[in-house]
């Protein structure tokens, strides 16, 4: 009896453990522990809108976010450029990974020597990987920010000299998360590119200009890169509001194009691993676990995952969603901030799962 008590307290206790892990993983509360001996001096980002830091504040583009209501939970609500209530998946990644706690532009004229050496982001909202895109919205091109990025390591030179310089770039992660514009606001919205390409030959033409980006990026120095997958960019608010229908359901042809993107452009890292020298990258996979968190909202403690908080949500984003507009009662209730972009609550859930899942494969390259 002794023993079939305790066996029965065991199995409970095991249970027990095993849902609190699981709602831990599911609100974005599982603590990612650094591996020991690990390094990584630096963080840098290259892309759209996820990862720009106010770089948009400092070029002529009607892209921007230095206004109210953006950055409502950041730092006594203070907009800062960032597309978003509050941090950005950079701004988490540098804190979970104890670089610092927030990642500058690289062209914000306060930045000092100490964030250079620890790392900032070149990208630039609305871009992408066809020139068309950030031509349209003018924004800084992606291979833009490859010359500012060689224009950086000529100033770190200057500051910690070029054995340091060398270990830095060796060291340090290099996220670039870019495409979902080249679909949402290009491919989907104008008809240029649809007159000369179909959906796949259209990705085959982003994938090849991604594979040149990571190339030249290797080139460089980088060998910790992170290539972000397409999310299911049909499910954004914005999406479903032009092509969605009455009932505003995921458009199925954005996110079809967009799994059709990740789906080759796994198959060209595949390929730049294989070569001599191999140019080694990471692609981190969001698609699943955001499409999971829209099917699913209630496990995640989501309300909304259709709209933004900020205006109706159907349709606000950048000089949109404005002070004029109001906001939502909770934040934390929701997946998106503006009808583009998640919440930092989103984020943080998402960076929890990229962590887990990748960062030692990173770690290795």
């Amino acid at each position: 009896m002794d023993f079939m008590f305790f066996s029965s307290r065991l199995h409970a206790t095991a249970i027990l453990f095993f849902l609190l892990v699981n709602l831990l993983v599911h609100f974005g509360e599982a603590a990612f522990e650094m591996p020991k001996n690990a390094t990584v001096p630096a963080l840098f980002a290259f892309g759209d809108s996820i990862l720009d830091q106010g770089i948009n504040n400092f070029i002529p583009t009607l892209i921007k976010a230095n206004f109210p209501p953006y950055g409502m939970n950041f730092l006594g609500a203070k907009a800062t450029g960032r597309f978003t209530n509050a941090k950005t998946p950079v701004d988490l990644i540098a804190e979970i990974l104890k670089i610092k706690e927030y990642v500058p532009a690289y062209i914000d004229p306060r930045i000092r020597d100490s964030d250079l050496i620890t790392g900032v982001s070149f990208a630039s909202g609305a871009t992408g990987l066809d020139p068309l895109t950030s031509h349209i919205n003018m924004v800084i091109p992606m291979m833009d920010q490859l010359q500012m990025f060689a224009n950086y390591i000529r100033k770190l030179h200057d500051i910690v000299g070029r054995e340091e310089t060398d270990n830095i770039l060796k060291n340090s992660i290099f996220l670039v998360a870019t495409g979902s514009d080249d679909l949402v606001d290009n491919y989907f919205l104008y008809p240029i590119r649809r007159i000369r390409y179909d959906i796949p030959s259209y990705a085959s033409y982003l994938v090849s200009k991604a594979s040149n980006f990571i190339k030249e990026l290797h080139g460089f120095g980088a060998r910790r890169i992170v290539f972000v997958s397409l999310p299911p960019v049909g499910c954004m608010p914005t999406s479903r509001t032009l092509s969605g229908g009455k009932n505003r359901t995921c458009a199925r042809n954005y996110n079809q194009a967009a799994k059709i993107f990740n789906m080759k452009l796994s198959s060209e890292l595949d390929s730049l691993r294989s070569k001599n020298p191999p140019v080694n990258a990471v692609l981190a996979d969001i698609y699943s676990p955001l499409l999971d968190i829209i099917e699913n909202p209630q496990s995640y403690g989501f309300e909304s995952v259709d709209r933004g908080c900020c205006g109706t949500g159907e349709i606000e984003v950048s000089w949109l969603c404005n002070a004029l507009e109001p906001t939502c009662s909770d934040v934390s209730k929701y997946l998106f901030w503006d009808s583009f972009h998640p919440t930092e609550r989103c984020y943080r859930i998402i960076v929890d799962v990229l962590m887990e899942r990748y960062f030692n494969d990173v770690l290795s390259l």
